[in-house]
């Protein structure tokens, strides 16, 4: 499938697993060309052949959130294969639990490495060729976190409530260039990040939102008409917020 056809074209970040992956396998569902990013090549390429099985383009990139410097040049090389970006969900990143007074700089750093400055690179990478057509939709996944206080989470609100005002004022400067920036918000959801060495939290996953759920909220608003944005969105669980 070339770059002339008419079928989207997007980028997906953290797509070998958890919201990611449920994102990728949705978009391939509706049709979207997909170009699939994170630092795990091996799962990466299972994702893709299951979005290539629904014939759709997929193909994978080895993108590693925390070498910064690298992320333009992975994002021009997937603009060279698939011709034009139309759509890149900004959805890597990472959990990270611990009291303020005894984070170390060096977590500090790279919570808000990847989950901001990734993005804001990321951003960069797709933006000259969105404006230089006229349009483009950039969704950036951050939690409820942005806007509420949650103790032992401190460098990670914090990282996302940066993201969430980074949102804003790129959507306020791009608007008038055809690009739509949007935020999605997502309540406690069912991933492997509550799995990893940096995230120490007991709470009931079953009573948590599925990858699933946000992928499809996700597809929803990358498929709005032109004229129309959701430019921020928190879907939470019907429980409530954990």
């Amino acid at each position: 499938m070339d770059s002339s056809s008419s079928q989207l074209n997007a980028i997906i970040t953290g797509a070998s697993s958890g919201i990611g992956k449920a994102t990728a396998l949705t978009f391939a569902k509706a049709g979207i060309n997909i170009a699939l990013a994170s630092r795990s090549l091996d799962a990466l390429k299972t994702v893709a052949q299951a979005c290539a099985q629904k014939g759709v383009k997929a193909k994978p990139y080895v993108m590693d959130l925390n070498d910064l410097t690298k992320i333009p040049a992975v994002i021009q090389d997937i603009t060279a294969d698939f011709g034009v970006i139309d759509i890149i969900v900004n959805n890597g990143g990472m959990g990270y639990t611990n009291l303020l007074r005894e984070t170390p700089l060096e977590d500090w750093q790279q919570v808000i490495n990847l989950n901001l400055t990734s993005v804001f690179q990321c951003v960069q990478g797709v933006l000259p060729q969105m404006r230089q057509r006229g349009r483009g939709t950039i969704i950036n996944v951050a939690s409820v976190a942005a806007t509420q206080a949650f103790p032992s989470w401190g460098a990670y609100c914090v990282s996302k409530a940066a993201l969430l005002s980074f949102s804003k004022v790129l959507a306020t400067e791009e608007r008038s260039n055809g690009i739509r920036v949007m935020t999605i918000s997502p309540g406690a959801v069912n991933t492997s990040m509550w799995d990893t060495e940096t995230v120490q939290a007991d709470l009931d996953r079953n009573a948590m939102l599925t990858p699933d759920v946000v992928a499809d909220t996700i597809l929803q608003a990358a498929l709005l008409p032109a004229n129309a944005v959701i430019e921020e969105m928190t879907i939470l669980p019907s429980a409530g917020t954990l």
